[in-house]
């Protein structure tokens, strides 16, 4: 039996996993998927919002602001690629007044370091913007996380100080029990808890729908993607968006931690919650909306394009509220990800409300080793390592430069891959130019080597995307 069990491991369940891993309590993270960030987390825009967009006085903007300021401290803390590049919403001169709007909801949601550009000093700090752009806002605090990053590191902090990952767990009912509740997944599977917080993304509404709460609901909202070669990554230093509409922040372009270059998303309402399929009519979207922005964006260098679906709530707002125990997180769309680590300090406040934390435990660990450290280090720091473990000398990923000791650690560090993306995402290996053309079949090798299991039986995201049928020529 639990303490707490989180339902969903997105950035947002991960880092209420993380935040009250701290405290003397059983907890369990219960994912529907064969791994972690596998919902909105590993498909959005990775931007680190100033807060100037939501709502005056609305939990969405508190939600932002707060989490703004608090990931600097986590990403550093947790090992997570992060950068401060600022943030620029751009407009033609007929835009004006809605720049000065937002401008003015920046300063009442109490965003700090915002100010509104005019032209020449606009384009002399991005070269490349349309030449017709009279004036922007710049948002100083405006920054670029890896989302799917920060949620691995969150949850394998949670596990290293004790909380269980327990994936293939789609729930399909939830019971009171007196005074706990019983989780029961498709497969049979049933998991007993004290309190349950609901962070299932677009299934929110789903999962609510299952305790008697009926008061939301989630509509998934297609947002697609075009990410450029790493060639591209300095075509603009900072994040460029927009002036926004009712339907969002509108098509940016942005670089990314890893040094891509990001262009979307596309804003669409559907119905099916698990509809992630890339269109013509988005990337047509997208194409036309970028190039309103910044001039001569270099589309032959495209290397992948995504989607992924963001959870708009029926309400306008975040909705988190606790009824009996049950502590809902509902329409956690953008700016979800920036609010992450703020959404998780609410919610340790309401379970103290609940079941009082106490003190901090003593064999706490806070800190966690980058994902990528060995690229960053010196060439002697990075020859003593390979003295030490040959397998850091063999180059897996060329594009990147992956190796295969890094893999290994993928396939053993909290929370461990189990499948080809699993890796990808974990250290980079099939990300770059290439895409997994070169590097793919060796990282099958060493997923089924690491695992011991059959070559045969390795995936690409789990289920039954099995990658190879057969051996060609014999066992060897």
């Amino acid at each position: 039996m639990y303490d707490i069990a989180i339902i969903g491991a997105g950035v947002v369940g991960g880092m209420i996993a993380s935040t009250l891993a701290k405290y003397d309590l059983r907890v369990c993270i219960l994912e529907k998927e064969g791994d972690v960030a596998m919902g909105a987390t590993k498909a959005n825009s990775a931007i680190v919002h100033a807060g100037f967009d939501a709502k005056e006085n609305s939990l969405k903007a508190k939600m932002n602001v707060r989490g703004s300021e608090l990931m600097e401290e986590v990403t550093t803390r947790l090992g997570v690629k992060y950068k401060r590049n600022q943030s620029l919403v751009v407009a033609f001169e007929h835009e004006r007044e809605e720049v000065e709007a937002i401008y003015r909801r920046g300063l009442a949601n109490g965003v700090k370091g915002l100010r509104i550009l005019e032209k020449d000093e606009l384009h002399a700090l991005e070269p490349n913007l349309n030449k017709d752009l009279t004036c922007a806002l710049l948002a100083e605090t405006g920054a670029i996380v890896c989302p799917y990053e920060l949620c691995l590191a969150s949850v394998g902090n949670a596990m290293d100080n004790g909380t269980e990952l327990i994936l293939d767990f789609a729930v399909c009912g939830i019971e009171k029990n007196g005074g706990t509740y019983v989780i029961k997944a498709s497969d049979g599977r049933e998991v007993e808890a004290e309190i349950v917080i609901n962070s299932a993304g677009v299934y929110s509404d789903v999962i609510a729908a299952m305790t008697g709460d009926n008061d939301f609901t989630v509509t998934p909202r297609r947002g697609e993607y075009m990410l450029l070669d790493k060639e591209c990554g300095s075509f603009t230093e900072r994040t460029i968006f927009h002036t926004p509409t009712k339907m969002g922040k509108g098509i940016l372009v942005s670089p990314t931690v890893d040094g891509n270059l990001l262009l979307g998303p596309t804003a669409t309402d559907i119905e099916d919650k698990n509809d992630t399929a890339t269109t013509p009519e988005g990337f047509a979207t997208i194409f036309s909306k970028a190039s309103d922005n910044v001039a001569n964006l270099p589309f032959n260098k495209v290397i992948t394009s995504f989607c992924g679906l963001r959870a708009t709530g029926s309400t306008g707002d975040f909705i988190i509220k606790e009824r009996d125990g049950i502590i809902t997180l509902g329409g956690i769309e953008s700016p979800g990800l920036s609010s992450a680590p703020a959404i998780a300090e609410y919610v340790e406040a309401i379970v103290d409300g609940i079941k009082p934390l106490g003190e901090v435990k003593a064999d706490y660990v806070a800190t966690r080793k980058p994902a990528h450290y060995f690229r960053e280090l010196s060439m002697e720091e990075k020859n003593e390592i390979i003295a030490k473990d040959g397998a850091y000398g063999r180059i897996v990923c060329r594009c990147e430069g992956i190796t295969e000791g890094e893999i290994v650690e993928a396939l053993t560090v909290n929370p461990v891959a189990r499948d080809l993306d699993g890796v990808k995402r974990r250290t980079r290996s099939g990300m770059g130019r290439c895409q997994g053309g070169f590097c793919s079949p060796t990282v099958v090798e060493l997923i089924a080597r690491e695992r011991g299991i059959p070559f045969e039986s390795v995936t690409k995201f789990g289920g039954e995307s099995v990658i190879n049928y057969q051996r060609t020529k014999g066992d060897n």
